[in-house]
C-alpha cells in the first residue's frame, strides 16, 4: 500500500504546549514507535511502510531540530528526548508499544526501555550508539568528519544503497541535522560513560540487530552492547553496514517478527 506522507503528518504539543513534536502515523494494529538516527526520519520510511502494510500501527517522530523542526534551547539531551517520547506515548494513549531505534535512535530506544513504562513491551536496537567502546584506541566515528566516499565506505556494505544529497538545499539540511545531533550528544560524541552500567537494570526484552560490515560502530561494539543488556538477543546481519534496515530490509523485518513472536510466547 502506498501512503501519502503529507496526509499522515501530525503534531503533538507536549510539555504544556512548549514543544511541538511532529510525527507520521501509519496503519492500524500493534504499535511500533520508530526512532531515527542522524540521517533523519526518511531513513526509516521503508521499514515504517512495510510494518504498516503488515497490519501494524507505526508512529515515526522527527526529533526536534531535525529537518528544520523547532527545537527549544532548553531541549538539548537524550534525557529530554526520552521524556518527550514517554509524553507522546501517553498523549496518544498507546499501549503494547514495540520501540525500534536505529543508531542514535537506538540509544533513545534503550533509554526508553529502561524507564519500564507499562505502555512499552520491548525494544529493538539497530546498530545503536550510547555506550563506550571499551577501548581508548577506538572511538565512535563522526560521519561528518569524513569525506563523502569514506563515509559511504564505512556506513554501507554495498555503496549502491548510499543516497547522496541531490541538491544544495539537501546538503544544507544534512549538515543541519548533524549539528542537531551534536546538540544532543557531542561531549563525549554519541555515548554516555555511565550508560553501559545502567543497561544492567534492563527488564524489557531487547533485540540487538547489527550490520556486520558497520565501520561506524563495528560488530565488536554491537556484541559489547548486547552483552550489556541482560537476556538480550544479538543478531548480526550479513552483507549490511550501519543501515541494515536499508541494505537488508527483509532480513531485519524477519528478525523483528521472530522477536515479536518470542515476546508474545514468553508473555502468554
Amino acid at each position: 500500500m502506498e501512503y501519502d506522507m503529507s496526509d499522515l503528518f501530525r503534531t503533538a504539543r507536549l510539555f504544556a504546549g512548549t514543544l511541538p513534536l511532529s510525527f507520521t502515523d501509519l496503519g492500524r494494529g500493534r504499535t511500533f514507535l520508530l526512532l531515527h538516527g542522524g540521517a533523519g526520519p526518511a531513513s526509516l520510511i521503508g521499514v515504517a511502510t512495510a510494518l504498516a502494510n503488515d497490519h501494524n500501527r507505526v508512529v515515526l517522530p522527527t526529533h526536534p531540530g531535525f529537518n528544520g523542526a523547532f527545537r527549544p534551547e532548553w531541549f538539548s539531551s537524550v534525557a529530554d528526548l526520552v521524556a518527550a517520547y514517554l509524553s507522546l506515548i501517553d498523549h496518544l494513549e498507546l499501549s503494547d508499544v514495540m520501540v525500534v531505534g536505529h543508531s542514535f535512535g537506538g540509544w533513545i530506544a534503550a533509554e526508553l526501555a529502561l524507564r519500564n513504562s507499562p505502555r512499552m513491551t520491548a525494544a529493538v536496537l539497530m546498530n545503536a550508539v550510547g555506550i563506550d567502546t571499551g577501548s581508548e584506541d577506538k572511538v565512535i566515528v563522526n560521519p561528518m568528519d569524513l569525506e563523502p566516499a569514506e563515509r559511504v565506505k564505512l556506513a554501507f556494505h554495498n555503496k549502491a544503497f548510499a543516497v547522496a544529497p541531490s541538491t544544495p538545499e539537501a546538503m544544507v539540511m544534512m549538515r543541519s541535522n548533524y549539528e542537531t545531533l551534536k546538540a544532543y550528544a557531542d561531549r563525549p560524541f554519541m555515548f554516555d560513560p555511565a550508560f553501559r552500567q545502567r543497561l544492567a537494570g534492563m527488564t524489557k526484552p531487547v533485540l540487538v540487530a547489527w550490520g556486520e560490515s558497520d565501520g561506524i560502530v563495528d560488530l565488536a561494539y554491537g556484541r559489547r552492547y548486547a552483552d550489556s543488556v541482560p537476556g538480550s538477543i544479538f543478531k548480526p546481519v550479513a552483507e549490511a553496514g550501519h543501515n541494515p534496515h536499508i541494505e537488508k530490509p527483509d532480513v531485519v523485518l524477519g528478525l523483528i517478527n521472530e522477536f515479536l513472536d518470542g515476546v508474545a510466547r514468553d508473555g502468554a
